[in-house]
């Protein structure tokens, strides 16, 4: 049975063509009520209003194609069945293929409609000039043809004559077999509409009316129908890019929700009370002692901001953006010098065991010799992580327990139950993006001897540069600084893309450079070989057919030998067409090169007779910090690792960083990477040498590596392949599950929504009733706050 009354509170399975069966499926993809399927929107839309001629077409652009189905075939070749369909329209004709498309066979009727969705690529057979790999397909009901009575005679205007929109399927299938796929949806969502329009049902309005008005959106239920089914003559490129005033009508309501408990978090923190640090002649007797160098402007600049919040009697919430190099480090300890000549502890939590050990062998040679003004005393330091022996680690818990450590310096260790803090002042988080929200939460929270809970500053760091927007909103408890210009003497980076093909030339040069007095970083993605499993290093697998072929480059050894900056290592990728039974899906995997095999491979290889090192995160932490002190001594040439030099290591005499397999990586982390070496004065190389196949996507992020060194321009486009959840880390830092809204692309409706949230909150909204801003309220508190889960202050 389905309900005659049908409003958005319904449950799914009373609905018309639905039932519980299907309910059920859909739920598996959240769709549990009419209002959650209302939000279900078409990722795109084809405009089966003007059909597009196929003379008309343009190679290698995406483009929909409907066309009368002229034949079809399954071919047998050496990487499995390819079915072909070929599609015309008069003279005219388009080839289609899927691999492994024998599921198809019988699909299709010769005099058939049809819609075809992919990227046309140049055709050399005699079916047509066009063809599509692998399009999306639907077969088109034709009015008055045979066999298209019945339910499609009754929605054959949703498939033709207009903008139709394309969903994701729900998953499952129908009683009768069909798939819960975008014509399913699409019919069930025009049935829906009818039966609300019947009924004369609305969506509560969740934007006041005044501030609708003002801003030109449409009502929630318009702006629902008009997403669904777009009136003819609405521009494609708006519907594509979700411009269109429908679109913008839905992402500013969630952004608007978002900003407003954003807003409510900063306000209640402003409420609370922390620590007011003063910063006397002893403070600043102790921040000059330990500068052996002289600051950058932006690093003064960031200092004073932090100061400045130090000395408020509300506890700091501050992110400190710096890109690699900058000097963040430097700043984080001398906001614990503020701390602990106040008579307060400061601690600082690093997500490896590496680089809280770079950050402990840092903070002892800046401060071991140092005496405290207000103590008299040198400053103690204590580093506590989870690989330290158990008398190590319980005499360190003991130092941090009874006021005997200043700074504690430590890995996830900090937050166990067992580390006790006599009073601690100040919470520096680096590389914020590793942690999750909870985790610096429970830091914060740490009692102290008395068992009272303190409320200390909070500093978090991260070398992953974000829009100012963007950081206000993922962090949204946090005012941003940023530390924009490298201190002097950092030697750009002279980075080059090659070949595996090629590793004979990049081996020779590395030994160039160590006979000139250099070392040099050998980077893998894996410690060992077949027994490593990290699918999250795999950026080679979403890969349209024929749309990247091996990378073709010339010049590397004399480029490398000459050292200009200027050398060409790297030349346009050149394209070759692979014939049809080499076509595959998707790029094989390649067996990855291992920091292991490669170490013992090079020892007796290519680089025998040079001082090799072996570094990666199975090492015990005192053999991690042996290995590292005799790289930083020159006791060792070559440094073959995994990423766990990414950050914190700072060996200037490090020249050349060569990183394998680096279409694997992401660009935080090649850019992380190619920061550990132009440290010193000698010119500084990073080669990225990739395999044979690299997907569009790692094409773009190698040729942008060998383009910039900037930080925030190479970050956009790390937003853009990613999305915001991978960017800011699998979704730990708060970061909401939009509907609609997308952080990156709706960037100007967020900087609109969040400049109407303060003015909402500080009570500044004009033509807004009473009424309408407690149903604001009401709505943040039931409904967003419980849905977005925002950030702990």
């Amino acid at each position: 049975m389905y309900s005659l009354l049908v409003d958005l509170s319904t449950p799914i399975k009373y609905v018309r063509r639905v039932g519980e069966r299907v309910a059920a499926d859909m739920a598996k993809r959240g769709v549990e009520t009419v209002e959650d399927l209302l939000y279900h929107l078409p990722f795109r839309y084809e405009d089966r209003l003007n059909i597009q001629p196929i003379a008309s077409l343009q190679a290698n652009t995406m483009a929909s194609v409907i066309g009368e189905v002229r034949g079809s075939t399954l071919l047998e070749t050496r990487t499995g069945p390819l079915f072909e369909l070929t599609v015309g329209q008069g003279v005219h004709s388009v080839k289609a293929m899927w691999f492994r498309g024998s599921y198809l066979q019988g699909k299709f009727q010769v005099g058939q409609t049809v819609a075809l969705y992919g990227k046309l690529e140049p055709s050399r057979s005699n079916a047509g000039k066009f063809k599509m790999v692998q399009p999306q397909w639907e077969i088109l009901p034709v009015p008055g043809a045979p066999g298209s009575g019945g339910a499609d005679a009754e929605f054959a205007l949703l498939e033709m004559g207009r903008i139709v929109p394309i969903y994701e399927t729900l998953g499952g299938t129908t009683p009768w077999g069909a798939k819960l796929g975008s014509k399913w949806v699409r019919r069930l969502l025009w049935s829906i509409f009818e039966e609300l329009i019947e009924a004369n049902v609305t969506a509560d309005e969740t934007i006041p009316l005044g501030l609708s008005k003002r801003l030109g959106l449409p009502s929630r239920m318009e702006a629902l129908r008009a997403i669904h089914f777009p009136e003819a003559g609405t521009p494609m490129t708006q519907l594509m890019s979700y411009q269109t005033p429908a679109h913008r009508r839905l992402i500013f309501e969630e952004f608007f929700y978002l900003e407003l408990g954003l807003e409510l978090k900063r306000k209640k923190l402003r409420e609370r009370e922390g620590t007011a640090f003063t910063t006397g002649p002893e403070v600043r007797e102790a921040l000059k002692q330990m500068l052996p160098f002289h600051p950058t402007a932006a690093q003064k600049r960031v200092l004073a901001e932090i100061v400045a919040d130090m000395r408020q009697t509300r506890p700091m919430r501050r992110l400190l953006q710096g890109d690699v190099g900058s000097g963040k480090t430097i700043v984080a300890l001398q906001a614990a010098l503020v701390a602990i000549e106040n008579g307060y502890q400061a601690a600082m939590m690093a997500p490896t065991e590496i680089l809280a050990t770079q950050h402990y062998l840092s903070a002892r040679k800046l401060l071991g010799e140092k005496v405290s003004p207000r103590t008299g005393r040198p400053y103690r330091v204590t580093l506590l992580t989870g690989s330290l022996k158990e008398e190590m680690k319980r005499e360190g818990r003991g130092r941090v327990f009874r006021g005997e450590s200043d700074l504690v310096i430590g890995t996830h260790a900090l937050q166990e139950d067992k580390v006790d803090f006599f009073n601690l002042g100040l919470v520096i988080v680096d590389e914020q993006h590793r942690f999750g929200v909870q985790q610096r939460f429970r830091l914060m929270k740490k009692p102290g001897p008395d068992g009272r809970v303190t409320d200390p500053d909070v500093l978090v760091m991260t070398a992953t540069p974000i829009p100012r927007t963007l950081a206000l909103t993922v962090y949204g408890d946090l005012e941003a600084s940023v530390i924009d210009e490298l201190p002097p003497g950092r030697t750009p980076i002279i980075t080059r893309r090659t070949t595996e093909e090629r590793a004979p030339d990049v081996w020779e040069f590395v030994r160039k450079q160590v006979a000139l007095g250099h070392q040099a970083y050998l980077v893998y993605p894996v410690i060992e070989g077949a027994k490593e499993e990290h699918p999250e290093l795999d950026f080679a697998q979403d890969v349209e057919p024929e749309a990247s072929a091996k990378t073709k480059y010339g010049g590397l050894s004399t480029a490398l030998r000459s050292g200009r900056d200027d050398a060409s290592v790297g030349g346009r990728k050149g394209k070759k067409t692979a014939k049809k039974k080499a076509v595959q899906t998707s790029f094989p995997k390649q067996p990855l090169r291992s920091a292991v095999e490669s170490f013992e491979e090079l020892q007796h290889g290519a680089l025998h007779g040079l001082k090799l090192g072996l570094l990666h995160g199975r090492l015990s932490s005192d053999e991690k910090e042996v290995t590292m002190a005799r790289f930083k001594r020159g006791e060792i040439n070559v440094l073959v690792a995994t990423t766990v030099i990414e950050v914190g290591v700072d060996v200037p005499n490090a020249s050349v960083m060569v990183i394998e397999h680096a279409e694997r990586f992401g660009l935080a982390q090649l850019h992380q990477l190619r920061g550990r070496v132009g440290r010193g004065a000698a010119k500084s190389y990073c080669l990225l040498v990739t395999g044979a196949h690299v997907s569009p996507e790692a094409d773009e992020r190698l040729d942008a590596m060998v383009r910039t060194q900037n930080g925030f321009e190479l970050a956009e486009l790390d937003l853009q392949q990613r999305g915001p959840g991978e960017f800011f880390g699998t979704r730990q830092a708060g970061l909401p599950e939009f509907r609609v809204a997308n952080l990156i692309r709706d960037r100007e409706v967020l900087e609109m929504a969040k400049g109407e949230a303060v003015k909402f909150a500080a009570g500044e909204a004009d033509g807004i009733s009473a009424e309408e801003r407690e149903a604001v309220w009401v709505r943040l508190r039931e409904q967003w706050q419980r849905r977005y889960g925002l950030v702990e202050a």
